[in-house]
C-alpha cells in the first residue's frame, strides 16, 4: 500500500516545492487540495487532485480518510481580520478535526515566525518571548496553531522563505533598494532565512520520513542566520539587485522611505533590515534532515527566476 498524504496549499509557493520533494521521499500518494479546478496539476500515480476550500469546512469532510499524514500549508496572508480568520482559524480547525476523526498518524502545519511581532529578535528559541503578532494574517495563523497542536501536530515557524516562486522577500528587497538606495543602518543585521527547496525537504521528511517527531512548535529556518548585508551583496553579484555606494544611518533610511511612496511599510523594512533570527537547529536534527548549504549558496539556482520576475513586474 502506498503511504498516503493529504496536502493543502499544493499549488502555492511552498506547497509546489513540497509536492516535488514528497516524490523523492518514498513511495507516496498525495491527495492534493486546491480551491481552483483550473490550477490542478495532472492526475498521476503520485498525486490525486481534489477540489476543496478551507473557507468551506463542509468541503473537507472525509478528505483525510485513509491518510497517513496531513500536511497543512495553505493560509490566507492578506485581507481583513474576518477573511484571514475564516481560512487560518476556522479552516484549520475543520481540517484538524478531520485529521483526528480519521486517526491520521502525522500532522505537519506551516505557520510563521511573524507571530512574534516586531523585533529586533536576536537568536531566540521557541516562545522565549511572548508572541505579539501585528497583522490579521499573523494573528490568525498564531490562533490556528492551537488546532494543529491539539491534533498532535508539528508546527513549523520559518522566517523568510526565498527561492523560485518567491513573490515577497526578494521583491520586497528590490522595492526597498529602489526607495532607499544605500546600505541600510550602521550595525550588521542577521536574518532567519530558508530556501524553499530545503524547507520542502524538511516538511517531506517530517511527513513521510522514517523518524517521527514529537508534537510541538519548532523554528524552521536554516540553522545559520544570514547577515542581511551578505544577502544583499549576493543579490547584487547575481545581477538581481543594483549596487549601491553609500551607507546611510537608520534614521536617514527611514526618512527616505517615508519620502518615497511604495508598498513596503516601515515595519516591513525593519523586518528585513534589523535582527530577526530564531534558533532553528533542533527540527533539522530531530527529522534527521540535512539543512543544506544555506540560502546564500542556493541563490545561484534561482537568480534567473528573480531577474525575470522583477523585470516583468517593472513592466507591468
Amino acid at each position: 500500500m502506498p503511504y498516503r498524504i493529504l496536502l493543502t496549499g499544493a499549488t502555492g509557493f511552498v506547497g509546489a516545492a513540497v509536492l516535488r520533494a514528497l516524490r523523492d521521499e518514498r513511495a507516496v500518494l498525495v491527495r492534493a487540495l486546491t480551491r481552483d479546478p483550473a490550477r490542478r496539476g495532472p492526475r498521476s500515480q503520485a498525486a490525486e487532485w481534489v477540489c476543496a476550500d478551507l473557507a468551506d469546512p463542509d468541503s473537507l469532510h472525509g478528505l483525510a480518510e485513509g491518510a497517513d499524514a496531513v500536511v497543512h500549508l495553505a493560509s490566507r496572508i492578506d485581507g481583513s481580520e474576518e477573511q484571514c480568520e475564516t481560512v487560518n482559524v476556522h479552516g484549520t480547525r475543520a481540517l484538524m478535526r478531520e485529521a483526528r476523526r480519521a486517526g491520521v498518524g502525522r500532522v505537519v502545519h506551516l505557520s510563521t515566525s511573524a507571530v512574534y511581532g516586531p523585533g529586533p529578535h536576536d537568536g531566540i528559541g521557541v516562545d522565549e518571548i511572548v508572541p505579539a503578532p501585528v497583522s490579521p494574517a499573523s494573528r490568525t495563523r498564531l490562533a490556528g496553531e492551537a488546532y494543529a497542536l491539539a491534533a498532535d501536530g508539528v508546527v513549523l515557524r520559518p522566517g523568510l522563505i526565498q527561492g523560485a516562486g518567491d513573490r515577497w522577500v526578494v521583491p520586497a528587497l528590490a522595492e526597498l533598494r529602489r526607495r532607499v538606495p544605500a546600505r541600510w543602518g550602521e550595525a550588521p543585521a542577521r536574518l532567519s532565512v530558508v530556501d524553499v527547496t530545503d524547507l520542502a525537504r524538511l516538511i517531506a521528511a517530517l511527513a513521510a520520513g522514517p523518524r517521527t517527531v514529537a508534537s510541538g512548535i519548532y523554528h524552521a529556518s536554516h540553522p545559520e542566520p544570514v547577515p542581511s548585508a551578505e544577502l544583499l551583496a549576493e543579490l547584487v553579484a547575481s545581477d538581481v539587485l543594483p549596487p549601491v555606494s553609500e551607507e546611510w544611518s537608520w534614521e536617514r533610511c527611514l526618512r527616505r522611505l517615508r519620502e518615497t511612496p511604495g508598498r513596503m511599510s516601515e515595519r516591513q523594512f525593519a523586518l528585513l533590515a534589523t535582527d530577526h533570527w530564531y534558533r532553528s537547529e533542533e527540527i533539522w536534527r530531530l527529522a534527521q534532515c540535512p539543512a543544506g548549504p544555506g540560502p546564500l549558496a542556493r541563490l545561484a539556482d534561482c537568480a534567473a527566476w528573480y531577474r525575470a520576475h522583477l523585470a516583468a513586474a517593472a513592466q507591468a
